[in-house]
């Protein structure tokens, strides 16, 4: 398969990381708004040491967590894509569809409109038979974004376990989406 570097959409372009992203991309991470969901924010250094894995995975799988950036109205907005979690979790092995936007992109649609794009390249280009999403059982945001784009709850929940015993984060919920001939075809509207 060809790396697919770059995916776009009506108003979005997916594409390979830069380093002129590190930075907003490490405010995006410090950002309580944004990391709500997650157990902390991140440090400067962990999130160019996120980013550095984001770039090994499209080095070795030729996908991954794309970058996005709406052009002509901002060049980095977080990113959207597909990853294989490296937690020992109880939906593995999967690929997962994730998104991270800054919260100042929020309630634009982007989320939603970058996800198609990244789904229909995961089942049309990519080939995968089923991509998931999970994310804490409280973070109805993100629940509503897997739900607009056609991803279903499961009726699966875990206990995360890289969360403590407790945390108001531990309980997750499982959405999942099967390929499809019908689904493939109206996933998504352009994409890369």
């Amino acid at each position: 398969m060809t790396a697919l570097l770059e995916l776009r959409s009506e108003r979005l372009r997916l594409r390979a990381w830069r380093d002129s992203d590190l930075a907003p991309f490490a405010a995006l991470n410090a950002d309580p708004r944004v990391m709500e969901f997650f157990p902390a924010t991140l440090s400067r250094a962990e999130s160019d040491a996120f980013a550095a894995r984001i770039q090994d995975g499209f080095a070795r799988r030729g996908w991954g967590l794309w970058a996005v950036e709406a052009p002509g109205v901002s060049p980095f907005l977080g990113f959207v894509g597909l990853a294989e979690p490296a937690a020992q979790l109880p939906v593995a092995p999967c690929v997962e569809i994730g998104w991270r936007l800054a919260a100042d992109q929020w309630g634009k649609g982007y989320a939603s409109e970058a996800a198609r794009v990244a789904l229909r390249a995961g089942f049309e280009r990519i080939g995968l038979d089923e991509i998931v999403s999970f994310t804490s059982e409280i973070n109805l945001r993100s629940r509503a974004v897997m739900e607009r784009i056609g991803l279903r709850f499961a009726g699966e929940r875990f206990l995360h376990p890289s969360l403590p015993e407790g945390s108001r984060l531990r309980t997750h919920v499982v959405y999942r989406l099967r390929s499809t001939p019908s689904r493939n075809s109206s996933t998504a509207s352009k994409g890369g």
